[in-house]
């Protein structure tokens, strides 16, 4: 093989497949921005496996946990078929297709069937662990480059610790990752792949993660969610925004405090840079 891959992956295809088809075995690495994964291809098999360790668990993933709601939304056709979880891998089934282009994610259509797919995913009753973003904010603490933490930001981090939290809409499984690159036109339909941060939350808050991660502009948001009520959404469009806008400084703080963890563990200077705007933002009055 020509790659470093782990035998215990090794192993678990061994087990899930004949021997003439896992002798015959094509591994892959896949890149991605939080996620160790293999693209595995034997014979008609095409399957994606993903790895748990400590590192991705600071980070908020839990592979199990994204098992768990794989298969509770299996009927939906949304998502990836899981095949198994064998730790420290989860496979599930390779999405064939194309990710889209940023301009057709934009595109009027692209939002319509993203609102059609969001009302399918949250008319899925919450499973298993929901989402409590203060005690993320602490785990995250605990995984930050300490030279980085001046008085300035300990003051925001408590100020945000004791703040109290935008009332809930509606508790619903989230995936909380969506932008074009995790978006595939299949064969099958449009899927939406990379669940590893999916998980029970407010309906407001992945919204809030939508808009603030894809840099929405205020028409766009307005649009994305007329079409998410006229397709059965939440019935108040109104009161979803005003939930929205609440929750920005949450999801800020989150996203700023993903980065520093991930600039911590990969000394990559990209994740610096992409927090730098919200640093700036956050700390703006912050004496």
């Amino acid at each position: 093989m020509p790659f470093n891959i782990n035998l215990s992956l090794t192993s678990l295809i061994d087990q899930q497949l004949p021997a003439d088809l896992s002798a015959g075995c094509v591994f892959r690495p896949v890149e991605g921005l939080s996620s160790e994964s293999w693209h595995i291809s034997a014979g008609k098999h095409q399957w994606l496996a993903r790895l748990s360790s400590s590192e991705k668990q600071r980070l908020g993933i839990d592979r199990r946990r994204e098992y768990r709601l794989l298969r509770h939304l299996a009927q939906t056709e949304i998502a990836p078929e899981v095949k198994c979880w064998a730790a420290p891998w989860l496979v599930v089934n390779w999405v064939e297709g194309e990710t889209l282009a940023q301009d057709k994610f934009f595109a009027s259509a692209s939002q319509q069937q993203l609102a059609a797919m969001l009302v399918s995913l949250h008319h899925q009753r919450p499973l298993g662990e929901m989402l409590v973003i203060k005690r993320r904010f602490e785990n995250y603490w605990q995984s930050i480059d300490s030279k980085r933490l001046t008085p300035a930001w300990l003051r925001l981090h408590k100020r945000m610790l004791k703040a109290r939290l935008p009332k809930t809409v509606k508790i619903a499984v989230a995936h909380m990752d969506i932008h074009p690159q995790n978006w595939v036109d299949s064969p099958h339909g449009a899927r939406l792949i990379d669940w590893e941060y999916a998980i029970a939350t407010d309906i407001a808050l992945e919204f809030a993660a939508l808009f603030a991660g894809n840099d929405y502009s205020v028409e766009q948001q307005k649009s994305t969610l007329q079409h998410y009520v006229q397709r059965g959404g939440y019935r108040d469009d109104n009161l979803l925004a005003r939930r929205i806008h609440q929750w920005r400084p949450w999801l800020e703080y989150l996203m700023l405090m993903w980065f520093e963890v991930r600039w911590q563990q990969t000394g990559d200077a990209r994740y610096i840079e992409w927090a730098q705007p919200l640093h700036d933002k956050l700390f703006k009055n912050i004496k």
